[in-house]
């Protein structure tokens, strides 16, 4: 994290990780801790499919390196899948999207719409016009090029916040796609916050995040 006359100039945080508590996972949640400081993320936010298991496995906040280290959910519904931020450990299985947007957006929780039009998983975007998330994922690890540009038409489309994921699963894609932050975040409340109030925006373009794979 660079800071400038007392200001955050940016916050660079990977909100959409999955430990191996994911069954498609490979990273087990104390390597996932250890590695993230080195790629030069500031945090890094675990989000496992349906489950907050992880908690048992890690301690929550600042880690000694300097790595913020928070807890969310990818939740699954038929209409889609949603990354939740906030109260994860109270959410109620089974929710449809409807049902599971408006319970965390009146409980003061954040809500992001993963990968909307990814082929295989399309979201009901629909909903999204009565029942809008806080922000769209426009730049995701392991979609296309065309289908993170639907998404961002989309929100550009409902004037919605754009996030970006790393949505890992193997250690080679850990961090390559983390959202940007322009206020400071210290706990799961600030995430929230920042979410809400569109203070994020993708911290790396595809084309970037690519040629230095290469």
């Amino acid at each position: 994290m660079q800071i400038i006359r007392g200001h955050y100039l940016k916050m660079l945080i990977d909100i959409h990780v999955h430990s191996d508590n994911s069954s498609c996972s490979v990273m087990p949640a104390s390597e996932i801790v250890a590695r993230a400081r080195s790629l030069g993320l500031d945090g890094v936010c675990i989000t496992d499919h349906d489950t907050t298991a992880v908690l048992s496995q890690i301690q929550e906040g600042f880690q000694p390196d300097g790595l913020l280290v928070l807890v969310g959910m990818e939740y699954s519904t038929d209409e889609g899948d949603f990354l939740v931020y906030g109260d994860v450990e109270s959410l109620v299985p089974g929710m449809d999207g409807r049902a599971l947007l408006t319970s965390v957006i009146e409980t003061g929780g954040a809500v992001v719409a993963a990968h909307p039009f990814r082929g295989w998983r399309p979201s009901d975007t629909g909903l999204f016009q009565s029942y809008p998330p806080s922000a769209i994922e426009v730049v995701n690890g392991r979609n296309t090029e065309a289908e993170d540009a639907q998404a961002l038409e989309l929100a550009c489309h409902l004037a919605l916040a754009h996030v970006s994921g790393s949505d890992a699963h193997r250690f080679d894609e850990l961090g390559r796609f983390p959202t940007r932050f322009t206020c400071p975040i210290s706990d799961r409340v600030d995430l929230v916050n920042a979410l809400r109030q569109g203070m994020c925006r993708p911290g790396v373009l595809r084309s970037a995040a690519l040629a230095s794979a290469s």
